[in-house]
């Protein structure tokens, strides 16, 4: 007979005379496999850092007193990118850049640094693809066109976070676009905050149970987007059965926010006399 400091803790329990199988008196000692976990993680920074740019409350209400209101802040930024896209005069491009620059300004500094970085960005892309061009000896073509989207992007990002969203669905109101259109486009914003806080719970789910190494991890990703997807289609049941109950009848009520202001007149010269020199300068009035 063994001495008891030898037995282990199973058959010292065991009653006198039974044996226990060698198996169940085996010590386990399970030591998973080391992975990354960079693939989930990675994927989760980026979902994360999508959802903080979309945001429901990521535009906000100016408080500069020359701000005009969002009909007229809407309309000025949907020109100005047309007229800048459209000109082919280097001369304009920069006139135009020189006016949103200052109302880049100011912004606060958090809205800032995105406009910079973003546009930034954008032309800095644009360069490398038009460095062919450059090689080409068509250098002007490629720092206009750098140039143009430098401003086209500056101004739709100074429009965006600068106009709370309830304020783009008013102006788009004012504009008399489609009620349904409107209630498409406030349904798909919200809809896509909420999917994606799912997606992140998932991953952050994913993450904690994942033990060992995963060999599959396009598997365990494609999981996360059929969990996502699972809960849009209740989502949109759940909507469409609310919708239902309340009556809906196809008419969405969606009334202009916002009222105009004094200055919005002095921001409607000041589109009108930019729309003249886009017409004086792509008549050959300045090259």
């Amino acid at each position: 007979m063994g001495r008891a400091s030898d037995r282990t803790p199973l058959e010292e329990a065991a009653p006198a005379g039974d044996s226990l199988p060698s198996w169940l008196v085996q010590p386990e000692a399970y030591e998973p496999a080391a992975d990354r976990d960079g693939f989930v993680q990675k994927s989760l920074l980026s979902l994360t850092g999508v959802l903080s740019r979309l945001r429901m409350d990521d535009g906000q209400s100016t408080s500069l007193s020359l701000s005009p209101s969002a009909p007229v802040k809407l309309a000025c930024g949907l020109a100005v990118i047309l007229m800048t896209s459209l000109s082919s005069n280097f001369a304009f491009t920069l006139v135009v850049l020189a006016g949103v620059l200052p109302r880049t300004a100011a912004l606060p500094p958090k809205a800032l640094r995105r406009v910079v970085g973003v546009s930034f960005t954008a032309a800095g892309v644009s360069a490398l693809v038009m460095v062919p061009a450059m090689l080409l000896g068509q250098s002007q073509s490629a720092l206009l066109i750098g140039t143009k989207i430098l401003v086209c992007v500056g101004t739709a990002m100074v429009v965006a976070l600068s106009t709370p969203v309830h304020e783009v669905t008013g102006a788009l109101r004012a504009f008399h676009v489609s009620n349904l259109v409107i209630m498409t486009f406030e349904l798909a914003l919200k809809s896509i905050v909420t999917l994606g806080k799912v997606a992140t719970e998932v991953l952050c789910a994913l993450d904690l149970r994942s033990v060992g190494k995963n060999r599959s991890k396009g598997t365990s990703m494609g999981g996360v987007g059929g969990v996502t997807f699972l809960k849009a289609n209740e989502a949109a049941r759940t909507t469409a059965d609310a919708m239902r109950c309340r009556g809906f009848e196809g008419e969405y009520q969606a009334t202009p926010r916002g009222t105009h202001k004094p200055i919005d007149i002095a921001w409607l010269l000041a589109l009108a006399a930019v729309g003249v020199l886009f017409a004086y300068l792509q008549g050959g009035g300045l090259v």
